[in-house]
C-alpha cells in the first residue's frame, strides 16, 4: 500500500507553524529576562507577555487572508493587499528579531550568532509566506480550469448514415409536384324544381299549367324549371321524367 506523501503546501504550513511557535516562544521568553537592577521578585507584565504573542498571530493570520481570499484584480487591490501585508511582516520580523537576538544574548551565545541566529526564523517564515501564497495561486488557477472530458462523443447514427451513403456533391430529388383536382361544386337544385320534376315524370306530355298545378308552383315557375330539366341531365338521386314534356301556353 502506497503511503500518502506531504504536498508542497502542507510543508509550507509546517514552515509557518514552526517558525511562528519558536517566535512565540522567543518572544515570551525575551519578556521574562530582567531588565538591569531589577529586583529578585521581578516579574514581566501581562501586557509584554501577550504583545509578544500577539505578533506572530498577527503576521500568520494576515498571510491566510492574503492567501486564501480571492482578490479582485487590479492596481489598487494589489497596493491593499500588499500594503497591508508588508507593515504587519515588517513589524513581526522587527519584534521578533530583536526578542530572539536579545534572547540569545542573554543566554551567553556569542555576538555572531545574536546577531545571525534570528534570521534563520525570519528566513523560514518568509519562505512559508511565500510557498502559502504561490500554492494558493495555483489551486485557484487549477479550480478555474475547466475539466475536459475524455469520453468519446457519440456519433448520431443517422448523421454517420447520412453521410456514408450520400456523395459530396449529390442534390436531394425534389419533392413531386401534386396537382391539386379542382372540387366541382354542386348547386342543389331547389324543393321546387324538385316538385316540377317528379310531376312531369309521373304525367308525360301534360300541359304546362297542369304540371304546375300538380307541383304547387306557378306556370311560370313550371316552364323555367322544365326548360332547365332539357338542357342538363337530372341529378341521379332525383327521378328522371320519361319523356320531355311538351310547353304548351296555358
Amino acid at each position: 500500500m502506497t503511503k500518502p506523501v506531504m504536498s508542497g503546501r502542507a510543508w509550507a504550513y509546517v514552515g509557518a507553524v514552526l517558525g511562528g511557535a519558536v517566535s512565540i516562544a522567543a518572544n515570551v521568553a525575551h519578556s521574562y529576562v530582567p531588565p538591569a537592577g531589577a529586583a529578585a521578585d521581578w516579574s514581566p507584565p501581562g501586557g509584554a507577555v501577550v504583545g509578544a504573542i500577539f505578533w506572530p498571530v498577527a503576521l500568520f493570520v494576515a498571510v491566510e487572508i492574503l492567501a486564501r481570499i480571492a482578490w479582485p484584480s487590479g492596481l489598487r487591490w494589489d497596493v491593499l493587499r500588499f500594503g497591508g501585508l508588508v507593515p504587519v511582516a515588517g513589524v513581526a520580523a522587527f519584534v521578533s528579531y530583536r526578542h530572539l537576538s536579545g534572547l540569545l544574548a542573554f543566554y551567553g551565545e556569542g555576538g555572531s550568532t545574536a546577531i545571525f541566529g534570528p534570521l534563520a526564523v525570519d528566513g523560514l517564515m518568509v519562505m512559508a509566506t511565500g510557498a502559502l501564497l504561490a500554492t494558493a495561486h495555483g489551486t485557484t488557477t487549477l479550480a478555474a480550469a475547466p475539466v475536459a472530458s475524455t469520453a468519446p462523443a457519440a456519433a448520431e447514427p443517422s448523421t454517420a448514415k447520412s453521410s456514408v451513403a450520400a456523395p459530396p456533391d449529390a442534390k436531394p430529388a425534389p419533392a413531386p409536384t401534386v396537382k391539386k383536382t379542382p372540387v366541382k361544386r354542386v348547386t342543389p337544385r331547389p324543393a321546387s324544381a324538385v316538385k316540377v320534376a317528379k310531376a312531369a315524370a309521373k304525367m308525360p306530355g301534360a300541359p304546362v299549367a297542369q304540371i304546375a298545378a300538380k307541383a304547387g308552383v306557378s306556370p311560370s315557375t313550371a316552364r323555367r324549371h322544365l326548360a332547365a330539366l332539357n338542357a342538363t341531365n337530372a341529378s341521379p338521386t332525383e327521378p328522371q321524367p320519361a319523356q320531355t314534356p311538351t310547353l304548351t301556353a296555358a
